[in-house]
């Protein structure tokens, strides 16, 4: 077969757009962090409710995480995510008026149902338009997007804070600077729902949908040689010839399909490391660790700068020494910082405010950043692109149901429990927990995780039709 012209010009912008679901995902996620204070201050809420304040989005994001695939298997990737887009704007301008912990749960949770589909189609239509030379690269837009998205959510709320004197403080209007964080999200809602108007649909959503000549135009359209064809066909080899895909595909001779469970905890493990108590939790970390409220926001946006850098690395590594490598080398850089931040934090000696000494203090923050590198150059991109590329043609949809609410449930677990096992065990207790789960990954990474650089999704259906048992001397 002739070789597809342009391998990144035909399908970079369709994936740029698509990945501004994932900067949606990151800012989403990430505005809560400046806004805690001021939000409890705000409704009088206990740290309970608190604490479900800042999670409850992700019940949310489980939710929309399991019905995107069924959506986007029955409507198409596209017009998924353009209504998740307009979730998307409706959640930030209703975060932003709500007057109480209930109608901002409330508000949260819808955001969340965008974030969870996002997270879950965005990473698929990138997987599913890309060429195999390039796929690692351009399905690792979506973790830059997120990052991105968790830095302009840090630094916005750094500035409106800074302006206005702080977060609870009245600002434009007379709203407070809290509420204008979250209304900071509808200018990128509104570009991402007109850039999925410049985009084609998935072609192999439209062979799956037996739109072949549709399909047969979007290859070609996307930069395949040739009229496309050769391509619905080998689409066509993959698929069921007798149904459309659904969640039965999922089972294997009487059991839930292998590959399945990969998906699974690969999707666990990326939360149960613990990354986003940093994320979600910086604010309140670094203020115990003795920086003051300004301080800690700035962190928060050094913070989001290093993740942009390691991920910026990942996407330069990522088509060249493989998925699995960086997986095992972000394991062993994140064990061995959080086992740093264990110790610091079950040691050190504290000040009469509580904070951290001058030595401990900036060893925690130091610690603390390479352990973002760590997750930035591993964990947190690849996980994303091996959700997108491993899982058949005929099961891609709900399986990535499957562990996308995986993946939200364990965030929904760590961020409900933090201030828990912060309660009971102190930031060492925690940071150990998640120090183990940082070991038991690469061990995951090591024995289970097929490489996949430099395959076709076709051919990755047909190494999986007939799984095998993984081990440490499989490819």
């Amino acid at each position: 077969m002739p070789t597809p012209r342009s391998p990144l010009g035909s399908v970079l912008l369709p994936a740029c757009v698509a990945a501004l679901g994932g900067f949606l995902f990151g800012f989403d996620s990430g505005v809560i962090n400046g806004t805690v204070s001021a939000l409890t201050a705000a409704f009088g809420s206990s740290k309970a409710v608190t604490g479900f304040n800042v999670a409850s989005m992700l019940l949310g994001c489980a939710a929309g995480a399991f019905l995107a695939g069924r959506v986007a298997d029955a409507f198409g990737r596209r017009i998924a995510l353009l209504g998740a887009a307009v979730v998307f704007a409706i959640s930030a301008w209703g975060s932003g008026i709500a007057d109480d912990s209930v109608e901002f749960v409330i508000y949260r949770l819808i955001g969340g149902f965008a974030v969870g589909a996002a997270s879950i189609i965005c990473p698929a239509y990138i997987s599913e338009i890309a060429p195999a030379s390039v796929r690692g690269r351009l399905a690792t837009l979506q973790q830059l997007a997120i990052v991105l998205g968790l830095f302009s959510a840090f630094l916005s709320n750094y500035l409106i804070a800074l302006v206005s004197g702080g977060a609870g403080a009245s600002w434009i209007f007379g709203y407070q600077a809290w509420q204008w964080m979250f209304w900071v999200e509808l200018a990128p809602s509104v570009a991402f729902f007109l850039g999925l108007f410049l985009i084609p649909e998935s072609p192999r959503y439209l062979v799956a949908a037996g739109r072949h000549d549709e399909a047969a135009r979007a290859f070609v359209r996307l930069g395949t040689a040739g009229d496309g064809r050769t391509e619905v066909a080998d689409v066509r080899a993959t698929l069921s010839r007798d149904r459309k895909p659904s969640f039965r595909d999922l089972r294997h001779r009487g059991r839930v399909h292998p590959i399945v469970w990969v998906g699974v905890m690969l999707a666990a493990l990326q939360q149960l490391v613990g990354i986003n108590v940093v994320f979600y939790y910086g604010e309140v970390l670094w203020r115990a660790a003795g920086f003051s409220e300004t301080d800690a926001l700035k962190i928060n946006v050094i913070g989001g700068v290093i993740n942009i850098s390691a991920t910026l690395a990942a996407i330069a590594l990522i088509d060249r020494i493989g998925r699995k490598p960086l997986l095992i080398i972000g394991s062993a850089m994140m064990t061995v910082f959080l086992g740093v931040l264990a110790v610091v934090f079950a040691r050190a000696r504290t000040g009469e405010d509580g904070a951290l000494g001058p030595v401990a203090g900036p060893l925690a923050l130091v610690a603390a950043n390479l352990y973002i590198v760590g997750f930035g150059v591993s964990w947190g991109p690849v996980m994303w692109v091996l959700l997108g590329e491993i899982f058949p043609n005929q099961i891609r949809g709900a399986a990535l149901s499957v562990a996308g609410l995986v993946q939200w449930g364990a965030n929904f677990v760590v961020t409900i429990t933090f201030p828990v096992l912060l309660g009971a065990l102190g930031l060492g207790g925690a940071y150990g927990i998640y120090t183990a789960f940082a070991a038991f990954s690469a061990y995951y990474a090591w024995r289970h995780i097929r490489e996949t650089k430099g395959k076709t999704l076709e051919q990755m259906s047909v190494d999986h039709a007939a799984p095998a048992a993984t081990g440490p001397g499989r490819p």
